[in-house]
C-alpha cells in the first residue's frame, strides 16, 4: 500500500513583497500625514483620509495578509482514494473514492490563463469545460476526470512522488 501526503501553503517570496507594501504603503502615508499635520498645522493633500479610514484600511490589509498565510491545501492518495483540504475554505477532508474517477493524471498548466491565478478556482471568464481546480504554487497538477463529467486540478510540488502513487491505483479506477 503506497500513500502519498504533501501540505503547500502561499510562501511566494512576491505574493510577500505585495502584502508587505500593501501594510507599509498605508501607514508610511498615515505618519507623513500626521506629521504635517502636527508640524504645518494642514492636512495632507486636497482631500485627506480621515484617521479612522486610513486606520480601517490598514488594519484590513494586515488581516487578509495574515489570512492568506492561513491557506492550507493538504493531499493524500491512498487505497481508498483521493483526499484534499484546502483550509479554511474546508474543515475536514473531502474524499474521492476511485469509484468516482474516469481518469486521473499529473500535467502541467497555465494558472492565470486556466483558471484565472492560485487559490480555489473555477475556469477563467466563466470558462467552466476546465472544472475547478484547488492550487497554492507552481503549475505542476493532478487532474481528475469524474465519470459525472466535472473535473478537478488539485496542485502539487512532488510531481514525480504522485505519478508513481497514481500508476499503484490505475486499476481501481474504473
Amino acid at each position: 500500500m503506497k500513500v502519498f501526503k504533501e501540505e503547500q501553503r502561499f510562501t511566494q517570496s512576491w505574493l510577500i513583497i505585495i502584502l508587505i507594501i500593501a501594510i507599509v504603503g498605508p501607514l508610511c502615508f498615515g505618519i507623513y500625514g500626521v506629521l504635517q499635520q502636527i508640524i504645518l498645522k494642514q492636512p495632507f493633500g486636497d482631500k485627506p483620509m480621515s484617521d479612522s479610514g486610513l486606520l480601517f484600511f490598514t488594519f484590513s490589509m494586515l488581516c487578509l495578509s495574515i489570512l492568506i498565510f492561513v491557506f492550507k491545501l493538504s493531499t493524500r492518495i491512498d487505497e481508498t482514494g483521493i483526499h484534499y483540504k484546502f483550509f479554511p475554505v474546508h474543515f475536514s477532508f473531502k474524499t474521492i473514492s476511485w469509484s468516482e474517477i474516469a481518469s486521473a493524471n499529473v500535467r502541467t498548466y497555465l494558472p492565470l490563463t486556466e483558471f484565472g491565478g492560485w487559490g480555489f478556482r473555477s475556469g477563467f471568464f466563466g470558462n467552466k469545460s476546465k472544472g475547478k481546480a484547488m492550487n497554492v504554487s507552481g503549475n505542476i497538477g493532478i487532474q481528475l476526470k469524474f465519470k459525472n463529467g466535472n473535473k478537478l486540478l488539485i496542485g502539487t510540488l512532488k510531481k514525480e512522488e504522485v505519478k508513481r502513487v497514481l500508476a499503484t491505483y490505475k486499476l481501481k479506477i474504473n
